[in-house]
């Protein structure tokens, strides 16, 4: 006979679940959503120059075309998070994915740049938070044990997927292919093509978020404690393989703070959102967002012009410059006359394939510190890859040996494997309640710093490329002290129950 246990701590029944099989599907999903957002947020990235010729945009039109998607996450994110945190997890994914396909698929369409540039921002719009909904409910239904490492394995899946992005335009945008469609006055050719592929995952996650449990701790926070109990013991029964009754938990616990019921739209939102900037929470809320803004425009700007620094490191390479920093590479491909017509719109496709190797090596070395955690601890981890990155970016200024230069760009790079470890911190600091508006509300400041910084590294690369990489050195290194400040890690020797909390 099972003896059956009343009033267990959330933490603690979720333990008693096991880890196996639900786990994994829940993380393959988590993993399939994010790479969904990314295709959908980044596809701009090919689809603005891949355009060009059909579309006969100006620079100031491809500018505010790939900024838009950016807004629209800015605008947007706080609302996913309050939705999430009432409605729940699980419905605002489907919700979020299925409005996302509509209007990222229908880009596809579009007649004109401005039809276009609004499509995107919508399609960009409803995904907006969806990586960080993924995030609160895998960190919700994984066992303290193991959350913080599969939250980590979620960056490698953001980096092999921005890879599989530059793999996905080499045969595609090249495609001569042209089929008019006369009510819509449109050609339907390669970049057209392009836009729906990376629309599609969009369709894929909603049919798998519908199919997916709630967040068992989301329905303990509402009050539906029977239905949270139900989907603990169907999580055990994936798990274990085991029949339901042999799950040892009668009754379970929020052992956390829940939201007060509030009438009114308004009034609900100043409930679920004022939490985050009052103690207990506002210490945590104040230097996540500090860290956030630094490590998001410290990186997130290179990656988004790695292809064009790629593309000129290996031409310079290639034409045997290569006795040059990192920086004098880069002005000598600019001030080469020798670049492809301008009424090719096709992109290198060997700067994309160099994109991609980039990629996934970094997804790699995310996986590795994934599984690191345990050993050496999360701040640690976090503090020593912001001081390495540092000094990474010092030494590109200082070597004239291009496979070191290549070697330091790379390590530089390495630095996005920081922002699964803030994402992992944020997840554990804010209750149930507050959850996915505080993941959303990080990541709506570190995206929107990035705008921003993406201008600003742009006109470096360009007038004094050198102070860029000193500029991205000093703020790196002062991430990583501010990290002295984040939650001390558990000892070596200490038992692992649970994570350390902020």
């Amino acid at each position: 006979m099972v003896v059956k246990m009343s009033k267990v701590p959330y933490e603690e029944a979720l333990n008693m679940t096991g880890f196996s099989k639900f786990n994994l599907l829940l993380f393959t999903l988590c993993c399939s959503i994010i790479v969904a957002m990314v295709f959908e947020l980044y596809s701009v990235s090919y689809l603005v120059p891949a355009s060009v010729c059909e579309l006969g945009t100006t620079s100031a039109q491809q500018g505010l075309m790939a900024g838009l998607p950016l807004v629209g996450v800015i605008l947007t994110s706080h609302i996913w998070g309050y939705l999430a945190d009432t409605k729940g997890r699980k419905k605002m994914l489907v919700f979020s994915m299925t409005i996302g396909f509509v209007f990222g698929s229908a880009a596809a369409l579009s007649p004109n740049w401005m039809v276009l540039s609004v499509f995107k921002f919508l399609s960009s719009a409803a995904v907006s938070g969806a990586s960080a909904l993924a995030l609160a409910l895998l960190g919700e239904c994984t066992p303290a044990s193991r959350r913080s490492t599969l939250l980590l394995l979620t960056t490698s899946a953001l980096l092999s997927c921005t890879g599989v992005m530059a793999v996905l335009s080499i045969p595609i945008l090249p495609m001569k292919f042209s089929y008019y469609i006369p009510y819509l006055n449109i050609d339907f050719n390669s970049w057209r093509l392009l836009n729906l592929i990376f629309s599609f995952p969009c369709l894929l996650n909603a049919f798998g978020a519908a199919l997916a449990f709630e967040s068992p701790k989301y329905l303990l926070s509402i009050g539906e404690d029977k239905k949270a109990l139900d989907i603990l013991k169907a999580i055990f029964v994936m798990n274990s393989g085991k029949d339901s009754e042999l799950y040892q938990v009668e009754s379970v616990v929020l052992d956390e703070s829940s939201a007060k019921p509030i009438e009114g739209f308004w009034a609900s939102i100043a409930e679920q959102t004022l939490p985050l900037f009052r103690k207990p929470l506002l210490k945590s809320t104040i230097l996540l967002g500090v860290l956030f803004i630094v490590v998001f425009s410290c990186i997130n700007p290179f990656l988004v012009w790695l292809p064009f620094m790629v593309d000129a490191f290996m031409s310079s390479v290639e034409k045997g410059h290569v006795h040059m920093t990192l920086c004098e590479m880069m002005r000598l491909a600019r001030n080469d006359t020798s670049i492809k017509e301008p009424t090719d719109c096709s992109m290198n496709q060997f700067a994309m394939t160099m994109v991609f190797g980039i990629c996934v090596m970094l997804a790699v070395l995310n996986a590795v510190a994934s599984g690191a955690i345990h050993i050496v601890g999360k701040r640690r981890l976090y503090i020593g890859i912001q001081i390495v990155s540092a000094v990474a970016a010092l030494g590109i200024n200082f070597s004239s040996i291009w496979p070191l230069s290549a070697t330091l760009f790379i390590i530089l790079l390495a630095d996005i494997i920081n922002f699964g470890f803030l994402s992992s911190f944020t997840v554990d600091v804010y209750p149930t309640f507050v959850k996915a508006k505080g993941v959303c509300l990080m990541f709506m400041l570190g995206r929107g710093s990035t705008i921003l910084a993406i201008n600003i590294l742009k006109n470096l690369l360009e007038n004094n490329c050198e102070a860029a990489f000193y500029l991205f050195s000093a703020f790196t290194l002062l991430a990583g002290i501010l990290g002295l400040c984040l939650p001390a890690d558990r000892s070596l020797f200490e038992p692992r129950k649970e994570e350390t909390k902020i």
